[in-house]
């Protein structure tokens, strides 16, 4: 559980995940610090080792390989120099994951494939390309364009 002021960190979601949240849940929370409430302390949400629960279920263990993968996408994304902890060759699955609903019809599978970015695909996860779609930014996009269609419009 996070406390007040506390960082929402991979480590800390990767915890959470293993305590019981829901990993999307649990991402949300890491995303809305990476994304706005601290995103001048992105290297500081990323630095921290995930550990590794003992016994690590299949379940478990594919949501470490995510969380490694989610670090290596969204610093490389965002110009955040990568930990290296998430380069350890324990964070790769032998069995490819395709983590999308619908994700057992093999058109579902092959579309995966292709917009999974490298960082996932690498390590034999297919999820699509859009898990970090960024609801800050777009905001943003859209306030910038309105105003401009607004200055637009009255000239």
């Amino acid at each position: 559980m996070k406390l007040l002021g506390q960082l929402h960190t991979m480590a800390l979601t990767y915890q959470e995940i293993c305590q019981g949240e829901r990993a999307w849940v649990a991402l949300g929370n890491f995303m809305n610090d990476w994304f706005d409430y601290a995103k001048d302390q992105r290297a500081e949400l990323v630095v921290t080792p995930i550990v590794l629960p003992e016994p690590l279920s299949q379940a478990m263990f594919r949501w470490a390989v995510f969380c490694a993968a989610s670090v290596e996408y969204l610093c490389g994304h965002y110009g955040v120099t990568c930990p290296s902890w998430v380069y350890n060759s324990a964070y790769y699955l032998t069995e490819p994951w395709f983590d999308s609903p619908m994700a057992h019809k093999p058109q579902v599978q092959e579309r995966l494939i292709q917009q999974t970015p490298e960082p996932f695909s690498r390590r034999n996860i297919y999820c699509g390309n859009r898990m970090f779609a960024n609801k800050y930014e777009f905001a943003e996009q859209y306030r910038a364009l309105s105003a401009s269609q607004s200055f637009s419009s009255s000239i």
